[in-house]
């Protein structure tokens, strides 16, 4: 099960703003932990693994989705890093939550498995689903539905509207038109650094 149960504020403390996993912000400034207080310089392997990990709580996979999404990406031509991000960001429960459709990936998660999501006049339940350009994002035509992702867009939702979505919020449909550029990507990460910790395993 790839979901993580656990504080996420402990997480967002160690590894810094994450988006995805939690909009609550922690007002102690120290990593979690009886070591976090302590100083010291960080090894390189520390830093690649760091990089990784805010990769997996922010989207909320596994470490085999994450090696499986790193081999996907290796065969594609381009830089691996800039194409893995892609491969995430195009996820449907990512794409939900870059809509402001969902405060949290979680969130938007729990929106796809529990079949509120449609996708080209076909129910996804499927939260690693990935979204191509021309995809046509709705919800179902349920009051349960509707009062749910209307509550949900409550929230103050990231910055702006990615450029390859478009959402027309008063009926509620939302268009993919692309794959997301790399500085569209709503997370802080060094994603080489990922790539380096992957090519010696």
């Amino acid at each position: 099960m790839s979901r993580y149960k656990g504080p996420r504020l402990r997480i967002v403390r160690r590894l810094g703003d994450l988006p995805g996993l939690t909009r609550k912000q922690s007002k102690k400034t120290a990593p979690a932990g009886e070591h976090g207080q302590q100083l010291r310089k960080p090894s390189e392997y520390s830093l690649r693994l760091e990089e990784k990990q805010k990769l997996r709580y922010n989207y909320g996979i596994s470490e085999k989705q994450l090696l499986k999404n790193i081999k996907k990406a290796k065969k594609v031509q381009g830089s691996t890093g800039v194409i893995l991000l892609q491969i995430l960001e195009m996820r449907l429960d990512n794409t939900l939550f870059r809509l402001g459709l969902a405060p949290t990936i979680p969130a938007a998660r729990q929106l796809v498995n529990h079949k509120h999501i449609v996708v080209n006049n076909e129910i996804i339940s499927i939260c690693s689903y990935e979204c191509k350009p021309g995809d046509i994002i709705t919800v179902k035509n349920k009051d349960s539905s509707n009062k749910i992702i209307k509550r949900y867009m409550e929230y103050p939702n990231l910055a702006s509207l990615p450029n390859h979505l478009e959402l027309k919020k008063d009926t509620l449909i939302a268009k993919v038109n692309g794959v997301v550029e790399r500085n569209y990507v709503g997370l802080q990460l060094n994603e080489l650094l990922i790539v380096e910790y992957y090519s010696r395993k």
